[in-house]
């Protein structure tokens, strides 16, 4: 790792801590939640971690690109890297008391990923991925399950936010799979889910329109453990396409077959 990423990749686990500690601190004593639609939430604990990941991020870093859920991108001209911010992944289940959310810092350099940072402040699990480097939870390096079939497979998935609206949303995806797989589950965090394939706690994952905010930690973490990553179509995956399939790689084709539905 050169020194330049080694000091992102520093301030960018202090910026989530920072973010995680505020996250817990209005767990503890409450919060205010908005609705940008039915199903769709935010709440002020958001906005001050995001707001929290901002200000250390940009003072670090001032010629830096960030791109963060809730206040969009912030341009730097000509810049090199940008930051892309998820400050609570996991609103939902974070209204409700579920202990299923997550702060997700990825940086990518000239559009590729190169750095990824999870925090579980629930459980102090610390997900860290670096293009080339390796990837690690808590220090420990992390590796991708041995599953060979998705018969034997554990499985997760999410459902978009404009799934009352479209038919495009993944219950036919769910439904097939839930016949071919041992076992399919829904948290409702994606860059935990990611992050969970790497660990091997999952063997695969994927999902239709996620924003790049909520991959582009995770797919570090995930490549870096030894995972593959994909559009439906088998084709190189974006944080800026609609598309993402996830797995140990062993199971991967098997997964595609099944999204082609035959």
């Amino acid at each position: 790792m050169t020194p330049d990423l080694r000091r992102m990749r520093e301030a960018a686990v202090a910026a989530a801590r920072e973010a995680g500690a505020i996250l817990q601190d209005h767990a503890r004593r409450g919060f205010r939640i908005e609705h940008k639609n039915a199903v769709n939430l935010v709440t002020d604990a958001d906005r001050r971690a995001e707001a929290a990941i901002v200000a250390a991020l940009g003072k670090a870093f001032p010629d830096h690109e960030i791109l963060a859920e809730e206040e969009g991108l912030r341009e730097a001209r000509a810049a090199a890297f940008r930051w892309v911010i998820d400050p609570l992944d996991g609103t939902t289940n974070f209204a409700h008391g579920l202990p299923l959310y997550c702060v997700s810092i990825g940086l990518e350099h000239e559009g590729r990923p190169v750095l990824g940072v999870v925090l579980d402040p629930t459980r102090d699990e610390l997900f860290v991925g670096e293009a080339g480097g390796g990837a690690t939870v808590n220090g420990a390096p992390l590796r991708v399950s041995a599953t060979a079939t998705l018969d034997a497979a554990l499985l997760v998935t999410g459902f978009a936010y404009d799934i009352r609206e479209t038919a495009d949303n993944n219950l036919d995806h769910f439904s097939r799979f839930a016949l071919r797989a041992q076992g399919v589950r829904r948290l409702g965090a994606a860059a935990l889910d990611l992050c969970y394939v790497a660990a091997g706690r999952f063997d695969g994952f994927w999902e239709l329109k996620l924003h790049p905010w909520d991959m582009a930690a995770g797919v570090v973490i995930l490549r870096e453990a030894g995972g593959r990553v994909t559009d439906f179509a088998g084709r190189p995956h974006s944080i800026y396409g609609t598309q993402l399939v996830a797995s140990n790689g062993l199971i991967h084709d098997a997964m595609l077959t099944v999204l082609r539905g035959t």
